[in-house]
This record gives structure tokens, sequence and C-alpha cells, in this order.
């Protein structure tokens, strides 16, 4: 059979508009069902919502536990920004592939389905099983994806403890050095609804202290302050690690002078390391008042909380309590908990096969600021790397293009990929 190059594939993905909402993965899913099914693999869908389904294929191996590779097809939208290249038509140009999904993740989707089917057609000697899940509706919350298989077809994993997915494994330019880290945890959704409540009146008299001027109060507060700097382990780890070739960054763990090393790095580089330190709320919806000249009794305030691994929601609404008062209702909307320590065991293997193909990498573990589906899977006992391997040019700040206009990616960033993903599928039960 006739394995496809990454960049085609991924160029074909593109031109799917999976964009969620409202999604309809149906089309791209089958587009990757009818490779498999060219290769003589067995697949299955699994659908909680029609038109939005999951594909689940494996490849028989050794003894070794099984390894997952998972990714999702859906995207975000493109409403409103302006792009170089219409974002549904997989441009390629001067060595690059552009649109929605070249980064998050239809580029990884075409990385592992490429690397899977490599080794279906070169028979190599897995390991253990390999199991491939396309999943829709990651940036929807995972609902009718990730969450429901897990809830609802656990079986399908048995025996897995480690997995492949988003977000990790690409280029991170610091001081001469290419450090390539690699996502072993991730911060928790704490999603939370505020309410403010006052005396009502008639927009025609003078009114102070009401719930217009406590809601600036609030939108003020969470815009100054900084919650309490916490060092978790995985964040010690990471800094460690990258300290050895970066000193520098040794001074992000002392909350005295974390703040300044964050501004100096700039960027989006200084702002993940200050949110990878701290828990984070940032507001993001208000609803209130419904006439010009009627003063609302009532405010509704929705905030993206985001609680570091091992922190409760109560802890994280504890420290906004203190940066924001107590004249607000606080209440959790959603919380997806995930595990306060991640297995490492993967790591290393991951790191030599890296080193092959770039002799000076440098693998360090990471903590994702976002969440992925991984948190899903970790209640089932899998342990998700994010390991997308892409060897990006300096200078290029692949992280301010997630969700972006214009998101793009090199052409030989994802052949380099595919093939450390494939050498990682010969040798992950080492």
């Amino acid at each position: 059979m006739t394995v496809p190059d990454p960049v085609e594939l991924l160029r074909e993905l593109i031109r799917f508009d999976t964009t969620n909402p409202p999604g309809n993965e149906e089309a791209c899913i089958a587009h990757v069902e009818s490779l498999l099914r060219s290769a003589g693999i067995q697949s299955r869908r699994y659908e909680k919502a029609s038109g939005r389904p999951n594909l689940v294929a494996g490849l028989p191996g050794g003894d070794a536990d099984p390894l997952l590779l998972y990714g999702h097809v859906d995207v975000v939208t493109t409403a409103g920004q302006e792009w170089t290249h219409p974002p549904f038509d997989g441009v390629l140009e001067d060595g690059w592939v552009w649109g929605r999904g070249a980064l998050d993740m239809k580029g990884g989707v075409a990385m592992l389905v490429a690397a899977f089917l490599r080794a279906h057609a070169e028979g190599v000697q897995l390991p253990g099983d390999v199991i491939l899940a396309v999943l829709s509706d990651e940036e929807g919350g995972g609902d009718v994806g990730a969450r429901f298989l897990v809830e609802e077809h656990p079986e399908l994993f048995a025996g897995v403890r480690h997995a492949l997915g988003e977000f990790g494994g690409a280029t991170f330019h610091l001081g001469g050095r290419r450090f390539y880290p690699v996502q072993v945890a991730e911060k928790q959704i704490c999603w939370l609804r505020m309410r403010i409540r006052g005396r009502g009146g008639h927009g025609a008299l003078p009114h102070r202290d009401g719930t217009m001027a406590r809601l600036g109060q609030i939108l003020t507060a969470l815009d100054e302050a900084r919650l309490p700097h916490h060092v978790t382990p995985v964040v010690r780890m990471w800094i460690d690690s990258m300290s050895e070739a970066a000193p520098e960054l040794k001074a992000l763990l002392d909350p005295e002078t974390s703040d300044a090393v964050a501004a100096e790095l700039g960027g989006a580089t200084g702002l993940i390391f200050e949110a990878a330190l701290r828990n984070t709320a940032n507001a993001t919806i208000v609803r209130g008042g419904q006439k010009i000249n009627v003063i609302p009794a009532e405010i509704e305030l929705e905030v993206d909380a985001r609680a570091l691994p091992g922190w409760s929601p109560d802890d994280l609404i504890s420290e906004l309590r203190s940066a924001i008062g107590d004249r607000v209702e606080i209440e959790v909307v959603r919380h997806d908990a995930g595990p306060a320590e991640p297995d490492l065991s993967l790591l290393d293997t991951l790191g030599a096969v890296l080193s092959e193909l770039d002799p000076e990498a440098i693998t360090v573990p990471m903590l994702q600021i976002g969440v992925t589906d991984g948190r899903f899977f970790s209640r089932i006992g899998i342990q998700t790397y994010g390991f997308l391997p892409l060897d990006l040019p300096e200078g290029f700040d692949a992280f301010s293009l997630v969700h972006a206009a214009d998101e793009r990616v090199p052409a030989d960033s994802l052949r380099f990929g595919t093939e450390v993903l494939f050498r990682t599928l010969g040798r992950f039960g080492a």
C-alpha cells in the first residue's frame, strides 16, 4: 500500500470545515476511515451525537501494554479573522501548509495517522498493541468525543497506560538551545459564574456603589491582581530541566523574582510561565441590564478560571476572594479535574527517539496551561504525553498562531514529526 504523505494528508483534512460549533466532523472522520479501510485496517465508529463520530482502530503487537494515539479533527472558528490564504483551502506555499487546524490539531492527526499506516505497511514489530482514536468535539469540551468514549466505552482502552496526543513536542528556542517540551500534566478547567446583586432603580437618579460600580471594581481587580505564586512538582521539573542550559530560568521558581523573569522573557513565553506558576482567572462574559433607563439589580459575570494540578475549586475561589472581596456570589459552572502527579516512565524513550533525529534536542516535561482530551483519559488511568514533534525554525511563534489567523506549519516539520512518531511505535515498550 502507499503510505500517505503527512503534508498532503493535512491539506486534505484542512479542507473539511469542522468548525466547532457545530463540528460536522463526519466527513473528515470518514476520510480517515477510508484510508484505514484501503490499508486493510478495520475501524469502528462510536457516536453520541448525530454527525459527530469518533473513530477507533488498532494494530496488534507484542506483550507490552498497549499504546494509545489520539487526536481531534474539530477546529475553532475563523470568524472575524483576516487570513492571507482562505483558512479551509489547505494551501501549500513556500514549504508551509496554511489553514485552520494546521497546528491545532489536524497537523497532529495527519502525523499520527501517517505513522500508524506506515507501521502497518512495513510490518513493524510493535512492542504492544497500538490503538488509534480520531476524535470529535475537543474544542467544544470533549463531551461527545473523548469524554463519551471514556465514560461509555472504557473497554476500548483496557490495559493502556500511556498515550500520545496534544499538546507538546514542538521546538522551543532559548539561549541558542533547542528544547522540546512534552506535556505530561495540564491545568484544570474551573469555570465560574459570579453574581453581583444590589438595589436596582431609575437611571435618572444618582446611584452609587450599585451593581455596575461593583462590576467595574471586580473587573479591575481581576485585571490587576496576580494570584499567589505556586511551584508544582511538574513545573519544578520543567524549569530545572531547562535551567541546566538556561540558568536564568531558575529565578522563575522564586516568588520574589518570578514576575521580572517572565516579563523579560516577554510575549507568549513569559505569559506561559506566569500561568504555569499560578491559578488564573479571566472574565469572559457579562450579562446584566435590559433597559437603558433601569439600573440592574443583578449582573452575571462568567470567568474562565484554571487551577493548578492538585488544587480544588475551593482553593482557587479562596484565592480569588482575597483579590475581589466578598460582595459577590461565586458558583462553579464546570470543573474538569486531572491527576496531581504524572507518570513519567515513557519520557526518556521519547527523548531518546527525538535525539536520533535532532542530536541537540533537549527533551523536558511541561505543564499545559490549557486543557486537552488528556484529562478524560486520565480518569481511566492513562497518562497522556503531549508529543507531536515539530522541529520549528527559530523565531516562529507557533503558540501565538493557535486559534488565530494565518495558522500554519512547516511541511518539513510535519515529516520530521511523523518520522519521530513512527520510530516511537517500534520501541514504546522499552
